[in-house]
């Protein structure tokens, strides 16, 4: 097949898996990507598996300082409007270059890409989540408490609303206009149903087991947790969780992020500080370096509040680290209780009972972890991921193949 790529991802699982499928679908099929500038290019880098890699222009307007930071929504209105226009030109582009099928990615700005609404060629869009931030409660934090007068400007702006009414009707429009929607667990199908009203398929990702294996080191005296520092991610669950085990023998807590909220990072110090609990910071480390942080962890720990699916608790079992993880969303279909590490509720007392029982019990974490490592080279090879999509990129190309 002649395959076109669209995205705008930045760092993040989303681009690692992208990359992970292009490298097994360029040996089999010609691809050609279209991005934009916005896009982070340098980390893991797809142009390798491209014969083109086209980047089209594209820069957010300035967002306002204090004490005028309240139009900044109706700005983001805007570039969404802007945004649009641009991906019309990718658009032109792809469709005069008569390729079988596009598959198409999610959007940094925008969640679903608009060019999906003005496609020709028949597309796959793989819908890691829709726009969340629009459409699930605040996370409650204290650096986002407002005064009085604050609250009632809050009332009377009108442009956080005007954001959001472009922003849902542009992302809804732009995915029912996929040809097939792609999503990466059974948690966020049922998701995309309730805010598409639209089936997608289950197309599962996968891991590196030849990179994410166990390092031959012995284990450290901490337990680990992997991505972005911000707020849905759980760290602050995670703190207040190892509070409750004794001081004589909490271990540390290692927090490995490609992207870091500055707020957020302070309130983890003053929290971790309150709980007693002992935090290092890790910013953008290598693959190697996850590697071995991930094989010498104890455990490693994974809280974000409804993660549609996540990469890191594959990763760590990968490196035959057991995982104690919360039960909800995409998690509950990665991990497996008892066979591949431990899942507890969403609460610091039961969450720190299931990783004291590991954390004394070396023999039962040996075990797990061994049977973590055998389930994701058995169940969650990237060869098998790769294999999903291209069968749904041969259905939608049809004809054209």
């Amino acid at each position: 097949m002649k395959i076109a790529v669209y995205h705008n991802l930045p760092s993040g699982g989303g681009k690692r898996a992208l990359q992970e499928l292009l490298r097994r679908l360029s040996a089999r099929h010609a691809i050609d990507a279209f991005s934009l500038t916005t896009a982070n290019h340098e980390y893991c880098d797809i142009r390798p598996y491209c014969r083109h890699h086209t980047v089209y222009r594209f820069e957010p307007l300035p967002l306002a300082r204090p004490p005028f930071g309240r139009v900044n929504q109706g700005i983001r209105a805007v570039d969404l409007v802007r945004l649009n226009r641009t991906q019309r030109v990718v658009t032109r582009d792809i469709d005069a270059g008569d390729y079988d099928v596009v598959f198409v990615h999610n959007c940094q700005f925008g969640a679903s890409p608009g060019l999906l609404r003005s496609l020709n060629t028949p597309s796959v869009y793989y819908c890691a989540e829709p726009p969340r931030a629009a459409i699930e409660p605040v996370v409650p934090r204290p650096y986002l408490q407002y005064t009085r007068w604050k609250r009632w400007a809050n009332l009377l702006d009108p442009f956080p609303a005007i954001y959001r009414r472009v922003l849902l009707a542009s992302d809804r429009r732009n995915a029912l206009s996929a040809s097939r929607i792609l999503a990466n667990s059974d948690y966020s199908r049922e998701s995309l149903y309730r805010v598409y009203g639209s089936f997608a398929q289950v197309s599962y990702l996968g891991v590196d087991t030849d990179h994410f294996g166990p390092a031959a080191l012995s284990d450290g005296e901490f337990v680990l947790s992997v991505g972005a520092l911000q707020a849905r991610k759980g760290f602050d669950f995670l703190v207040e969780s190892l509070g409750v085990l004794d001081r004589a023998t909490r271990p540390g807590l290692i927090i490995v992020s490609n992207y870091q909220e500055r707020r957020e990072r302070w309130y983890l110090e003053d929290l971790a500080e309150e709980h007693g609990v002992v935090v290092e910071f890790k910013t953008m480390v290598s693959d190697e370096a996850l590697r071995v942080l991930y094989s010498q962890a104890l455990l490693v720990l994974y809280a974000p509040i409804m993660e549609p699916f996540g990469l890191v608790p594959l990763e760590a079992m990968a490196c035959g680290t057991p995982v104690v993880a919360v039960r909800e969303a995409g998690v509950r279909e990665t991990v497996r209780h008892g066979e591949t590490g431990l899942l507890a509720p969403r609460d610091p007392a039961q969450f720190s009972e299931a990783v004291h029982a590991l954390l004394h019990d070396p023999e039962q974490r040996a075990r797990l972890g061994r049977c973590a490592r055998e389930y994701v080279v058995e169940n969650w090879s990237w060869d098998a991921a790769a294999a999903r999509v291209e069968e749904h990129l041969r259905a939608v190309a049809g004809g054209h193949v």
